[in-house]
């Protein structure tokens, strides 16, 4: 398997990927005519021919047999082209001595806190491909990309989980608070927002804040928290160093996570060496590996081992990479040490 940059010849696969997301991928719609804008937009991206503002770094997962199985995108920075909303979770204090009355209330403020920070963004993974090193090597592979090209992104990097809905789409939260505002289902407002069509959460949503005890007590129970099926995404990016800073998404409170770029686990860590080829040996750990290229960029994961200030590779890791010996590579353990998993 190799991550690699997006190609308009891709266009087909991704269509049949964004239908089969379901509800919560907002950034992935199934819409040709999006899709297909995106898919341009991504190759001028990584031809360095757009600004940071409007960069997409959109990468897929490839088999041995040039299939398509997998999606996953770093956006160079959100909310400069066109405002990026969040919910900070704050508190509001009331109180009076004469009454003897003191009550903390969860609040929610409407900001745009994380403007101009870079996000992870469209993971998704094939069924029947979510086995072995599959999930792990499309998610960090944008990190290594990161960490190679850190002048392209922000001073943090942020990912919004998907929240918690039920087997029909339904968001507690979007019940309880957005569909006052919207008069419009939860998958509705989800697909607007991925199609890019952000204007109208201005224009409806209350800009005053907004205590939690009127919301019901299901809505204030999934504020902050992920959709099952997301936990392990959750899991890795905090193993990476990410954590939960109080922001949620407004349409189903799941939680943005952010870390500064340059104390990500994958970024921080990771080294440049010379590639060897040979046999890393039965014991040898994955390692995520990186051809340092931008355009052509390959990434993939492999066992590995250091050797001399060398990183000795089998030849069929050398091919995927598209790289020889003594060529340079960006690599990094793909999985940190166990005292730092969280």
């Amino acid at each position: 398997m190799i991550v690699r940059p997006v190609r308009s010849s891709d266009l087909p696969a991704l269509i049949e990927l964004a239908r089969s997301t379901g509800t919560g991928l907002t950034t992935l719609p199934a819409n040709e005519e999006r899709l297909a804008h995106r898919v341009g937009w991504a190759e001028k991206t990584f031809r360095g021919e757009a600004q940071r503002g409007d960069t997409d770094y959109l990468f897929v997962l490839e088999d041995d047999d040039a299939q398509v199985v997998g999606i996953s995108a770093i956006a160079g920075a959100v909310g400069q082209r066109e405002p990026w909303y969040n919910y900070r979770v704050g508190l509001t204090v009331s109180a009076s001595q004469e009454l003897n009355i003191y009550r903390e209330i969860p609040t929610l403020f409407l900001a745009n806190d994380l403007t101009g920070n870079s996000e992870l963004c469209s993971l998704f993974l094939r069924d029947g491909y979510r086995k072995g090193l599959n999930g792990r090597l499309l998610a960090k592979a944008r990190l290594l990309f990161i960490a190679e090209f850190p002048q392209l992104f922000g001073r943090k990097v942020i990912a919004e989980m998907r929240g918690i809905s039920d087997a029909n789409g339904r968001s507690p939260f979007w019940e309880s608070l957005g569909r006052h505002f919207f008069k419009m289902e939860f998958s509705q407002a989800d697909y607007l927002t991925g199609v890019g069509n952000r204007a109208f959460i201005a224009e409806l949503m209350p800009k005053f804040p907004l205590y939690s005890c009127f919301l019901s007590e299901a809505a204030r129970s999934v504020i902050g928290q992920v959709h099952p099926d997301t936990e392990p995404a959750l899991t890795m990016l905090k193993a990476e160093g990410f954590r939960y800073q109080g922001y949620v998404d407004i349409f189903d409170a799941g939680p943005a996570v952010e870390c500064e770029t340059s104390k990500i686990r994958a970024v921080h860590d990771s080294q440049t060496l010379v590639l060897a080829i040979g046999t890393p040996g039965d014991d040898a750990p994955p390692f995520l590996i990186h051809n340092r290229k931008r355009e052509e960029c390959r990434i993939t994961a492999a066992p590995a081992r250091f050797a001399s200030g060398t990183l000795v590779v089998d030849p069929l890791t050398a091919k995927r990479l598209q790289l020889n010996a003594g060529d340079q590579v960006r690599a990094v353990p793909l999985a940190p040490p166990a005292r730092e998993v969280l």
